[in-house]
């Protein structure tokens, strides 16, 4: 079940019952018994339906479990597996937080940030954004007039009555005070392996270097 769980939460595969390390059949015993008992523990257990297959080699009869990837994140007693390369991995701490985040649709700079208030945005930081904008002409005209508390709304920068991590990444004055590791990496490529030069950009916007990079 832990192997079947980890198919359906990575991009679905299949399981052979029958079959020995090599890949030969060894054949089964009570294939008509398994048919019925595999896709009825598997529902049980996962609350998911996979194709359970008789096949037949050379007069011998083995399973095949055929597991389709689940958009929705599946558990086994409360543990979430997932297969990865050859191996099969037990979801925990920021790979599960993330794992359950990617399967609702939810990325990490759309998740809200209740520590970075409306009174933590850099007005700087925004009038500085504002100019740009009116550079570009990205955005309409009107909203350069607006507040910040209206302008971020309609940028989509808030979820709820909080502000998001994006609108922590843009107006912060310090984004490192908020998110370790918040900063931008540059490197330049020679060939897809060799790396000439890089460097890290830990300023917010508002000292535009990020920007022109």
């Amino acid at each position: 079940m832990k192997w079947i769980c980890g198919f359906a939460n990575a991009q679905g595969g299949k399981i052979y019952i029958g079959c020995n390390d090599n890949g030969e059949i060894v054949g089964v015993e009570n294939s008509k018994k398994l048919l019925e008992d595999i896709p009825n523990k598997i529902i049980q257990s996962l609350g998911i339906v996979a194709d359970v297959n008789l096949l037949e080699k050379d007069g011998k009869e083995y399973i095949e479990i055929v597991i389709p990837a689940y958009s929705a994140s599946i558990s086994y007693k409360g543990v979430y597996h997932y297969r990865s390369g050859s191996t099969k991995q037990v979801l925990t701490g920021p790979a599960l937080e993330s794992f359950l985040n990617g399967k609702r649709g939810v990325t990490w700079d759309n998740m809200p940030n209740p520590a970075f208030t409306m009174k933590n945005v850099d007005d700087s930081v925004v009038e500085k954004f504002k100019e740009l904008a009116a550079k570009k002409g990205r955005i309409e005209s009107s909203l350069l007039n607006e507040p910040k508390e209206v302008l971020l709304e309609k940028l989509h920068l808030t979820s709820g009555e909080y502000l998001t991590n994006a609108a922590m990444m843009l107006f912060s004055k310090d984004p490192e005070k908020w998110q370790l590791g918040a900063y931008v990496k540059v490197g330049y490529f020679e060939t897809d392996a060799d790396l000439m030069y890089q460097d890290e950009v830990r300023v917010s916007m508002r000292q535009d270097r990020i920007i022109r990079i």
